[in-house]
């Protein structure tokens, strides 16, 4: 096989990883938002690092060991401390060897109350269908320490599933929601100049997956697709409490959104955009609240 293929063949499989690798970043970090961007990241010091560590005789779990230390670096920086061990006892817990089906469906926000080694095993397991062995490996650490944290981890869940559900408190209020609702109604109703006026001069867009760009005259070309379109609907909202404009396929549904894209703010200006069309892999378990 030669070398163009090689790169093609790892290219198709950062591909075909790309959802699960964002999967498990999401909940590691309890952000669809920097879940995304931590395996973009991942993604690329994989392609880099490609050519150094040469055949591999599990390329997945190679890749997750990647996106695992990435996650546990942007959680360190999060916290600007060095993350501790879980400090539990490894017993011999009987863990079984099957995923748990109802875990797998937990709410991001409720991964983020386990440490993180039941946080990663549970997620390993239950959410990715690795084996105990892959887990351990991915993680860096022995199976026993693995099994015991996925017990303890589904155990805490279990418990948190039990728990009334927290009040919640207004994500975005005020001159924040304000903005966001007024770039939403440029979309609603097709004035994408005034959209572009928001526009700060040093702007960045992410069309996940596809392209990137930066700059208010080649961000500004973005629009032009939903200006051409009128398969969508809009709606200012929240996802995982940013703010997001919400986006729904009048084909489908116009209940549950199709995909998001994420607006970032600086005063009154936009300053970075993420649309998830061609990664809506990224709307699995996440909290999406719509603003009135």
């Amino acid at each position: 096989m030669g070398m163009n293929d090689e790169a093609r063949n790892f290219e198709q499989l950062l591909s075909e990883m790309r959802p699960k690798l964002h999967r498990y970043c999401a909940r590691m970090v309890g952000s669809p938002i920097d879940g995304e961007d931590i395996a973009q990241d991942a993604v690329m010091k994989a392609f880099a690092a490609r050519s150094v560590v040469g055949v591999l005789d599990n390329p997945r779990a190679w890749l997750f060991r990647i996106a695992h230390n990435t996650a546990l670096d942007f959680l360190r920086r999060r916290t600007r401390e060095p993350l501790m061990g879980d400090e539990e006892d490894l017993d011999l817990i009987a863990a079984p060897d099957t995923p748990d089906p109802e875990i797998a469906a937990t709410c991001l926000r409720s991964f983020m109350r386990l440490p993180t080694l039941q946080r990663s095993a549970v997620l390993l397991k239950d959410v990715l269908g690795h084996s105990l062995d892959e887990a351990a490996a991915i993680v860096g650490t022995s199976g026993m320490a693995v099994k015991s944290a996925l017990q303890r981890g589904r155990e805490r869940l279990r418990a948190l599933a039990n728990e009334p559900e927290e009040i919640a408190l207004p994500a975005i209020d005020g001159a924040a929601r304000a903005r966001l609702v007024a770039y939403v109604d440029g979309f609603k109703v097709g004035d994408f100049d005034a959209v572009r006026a928001m526009l700060a001069d040093d702007v960045r867009l992410d069309l996940v997956a596809k392209l990137k760009r930066s700059g208010k005259n080649e961000v500004g070309e973005y629009f032009s697709r939903y200006a051409a379109s009128e398969q969508w609907m809009f709606s200012p909202g929240t996802v995982e409490r940013r703010a997001a404009m919400l986006v729904f396929d009048r084909d489908v549904s116009l209940d549950t959104p199709a995909y998001f894209v994420a607006i970032e703010f600086d005063g009154d200006r936009v300053v970075a955009i993420r649309d998830f069309l061609f990664a809506r892999y990224a709307m699995e378990g996440i909290e999406i609240r719509a603003i009135a």
